[in-house]
């Protein structure tokens, strides 16, 4: 922080200004979120004041400063821009007017998320980890600002909204070459499909080569069924990859008294419904486990098939399955679309040997995402230092 700038509490540069609405059934809110660390603003779906309930909504203006209560000292703080004007925020975001004729409100936005401004935020939040940390808005006044002229502040905010843009611009060009080298696994995959099917190699439906079956689910109410011994794969550990470890377990007696199955090593599991991000993700089972009906087992005969190729073969078949699900927004698939796919029967050493050329471009495609995961990590660093140096006076 330069020299030359007062420090000024931030309770004599905001107020408190809430605008409570009555919510109508039949009207339609949409409310906010706001992303931890400074990230934003973002919008919720819209919901009819009958599934709002009796929850208190309150408006939001363009101009509005919000401190999430339950997450402010984790950069929960944000800025309403013209997007927002309208919309609804629930209790947990009071809204704030800034005093426009001492400071500029985008400054003081910024200097919030800065890691002087979360240790002082860090400190009117008592209490353990999690929601229950929440902000002391009585204790706000004990905010110190650096607060220089009001053109110094746009200057210090427009030279960290340049300096942001850049940051964002470079996160965007490595988030789309990292698309790019997961579309271009996709149609690698999708090449080595077709390219097989055209062959004169002989082809079946699948579920008459082998066994296409699914599990069910022990009851959660009862205890004796769950934390036993018998890995339990859910969908959302199905990642396109070998799975050798759950999150949970379930009991013999969960087995005997449910449509679980116990699957054997090697079993392709494939997810059928559930989240989008999740729905059609496969896996290789390196244990034996057991799963719910919302997957998919395929057992290869190890005499016909090496698993690895049946899994490729099913993560090529993404794009086409999706279009023929059923079920709207959230397309479920079924068994029995499983069981119609139309494979390629080619001997073991022939399956093999695809199965290195694709594992050759998974790791290709791999290496991408850890080297954009590795630069993401950088970029997300360089802000907090960006807005350091600012309000230091050094930018």
């Amino acid at each position: 922080m330069s020299a030359a700038w007062p420090v000024v509490s931030l309770g004599e540069l905001i107020r408190l200004e809430r605008r409570p609405v009555e919510v109508i059934d039949d009207r339609q809110y949409q409310e906010i979120g706001i992303y931890c660390f400074g990230r934003g603003i973002f919008h919720k779906t819209p919901r009819s004041g009958l599934e709002v309930g009796d929850k208190d909504l309150y408006q939001l203006r363009e101009g509005d400063l919000i401190l999430q209560v339950t997450f402010a000292w984790e950069g929960a703080i944000a800025l309403c821009g013209n997007a927002e004007e309208g919309l609804y925020g629930s209790t947990r975001y009071p809204t704030f007017r800034v005093n426009e004729d001492r400071c500029f409100a985008p400054y003081i936005a910024r200097y919030l998320c800065t890691p002087s401004g979360l240790d002082q935020i860090n400190k009117i939040c008592p209490g353990s980890a999690g929601r229950n940390r929440v902000l002391s808005i009585k204790r706000i006044p004990e905010i110190k600002i650096p607060l220089p002229p009001l053109a110094e502040q746009r200057r210090v905010v427009a030279r960290i909204e340049d300096l942001a843009a850049q940051i964002h611009e470079a996160r965007v060009l490595r988030q789309q070459a990292t698309e790019e080298a997961e579309a271009l696994l996709h149609a690698g995959l999708r090449q080595t499909r077709h390219r097989l099917l055209s062959s004169a190699h002989p082809k079946a439906r699948l579920g008459s080569i082998t066994k296409v079956t699914s599990g069910g689910t022990p009851s959660r109410e009862n205890p004796a069924y769950w934390n036993g011994e018998i890995p339990w794969v859910k969908t959302g550990e199905l990642l396109d990859d070998d799975i050798a470890f759950t999150e949970e377990r379930i009991t013999k007696a969960g087995v005997e008294n449910s449509a679980a199955k116990i699957f054997p090593t090697e079993t392709v599991l494939i997810a059928l419904y559930g989240q989008g991000q999740t729905r059609g993700r496969t896996g290789r089972l390196l244990i034996p486990a057991a799963t719910n009906q919302a997957c998919c087992a395929i057992l290869p005969n190890a005499d016909r098939f090496e698993a690895r190729y049946i899994q490729f073969w099913l993560r090529s078949l993404y794009m086409e399955l999706r279009q023929e699900a059923q079920g709207g927004a959230q397309p479920n698939w079924n068994g029995s679309m499983i069981k119609n796919l139309e494979i390629a029967l080619l001997p073991i050493p022939e399956q093999r040997r695809i199965v290195a050329e694709l594992d050759a471009l998974q790791a290709e495609s791999d290496a991408l995402k850890r080297e954009q995961t590795e630069t993401a990590a950088e970029l997300d660093a360089l802000l907090p230092a960006i807005l350091d140096r600012a309000f230091r006076g050094e930018l």
